[in-house]
């Protein structure tokens, strides 16, 4: 068995309810590690040891992590180093046509 380069794309399976209505809970969302990040993006970060899913965008200089949902708070981000992937697809299991790209 080789090792898995950190680079590598993966799925994860959306949780909760910050990002709906474009991504319900129990999609799954495809994450590319070294995808080109934007404005409007959709990425996975890792902020004060919290794993989080939600949108790219830029606050002034600065950038921040916005929730679909607004019942969640923006998040703001020290710096990009934070984003571990930007998502490029998801789809709903069991439903092959339901699935949608980000790219």
């Amino acid at each position: 068995m080789s090792d898995c380069s950190g680079a590598e794309v993966f799925a994860l399976q959306v949780l909760g309810h910050s990002m709906a209505p474009e991504f319900d809970e129990g999609e799954i969302i495809v994450i590319e590690p070294d995808g080109a990040l934007r404005d409007g993006s959709f990425v996975l970060a890792q902020l004060d040891g919290e794993w989080l899913f939600r949108q790219l965008r830029r606050k002034g200089e600065g950038w921040a992590l916005h929730a679909l949902n607004p019942a969640f708070a923006p998040r703001a981000l020290p710096d990009l180093a934070a984003v571990r992937g930007v998502v490029i697809q998801k789809a709903r299991p069991g439903r092959r046509r339901a699935s949608k790209s980000y790219l």
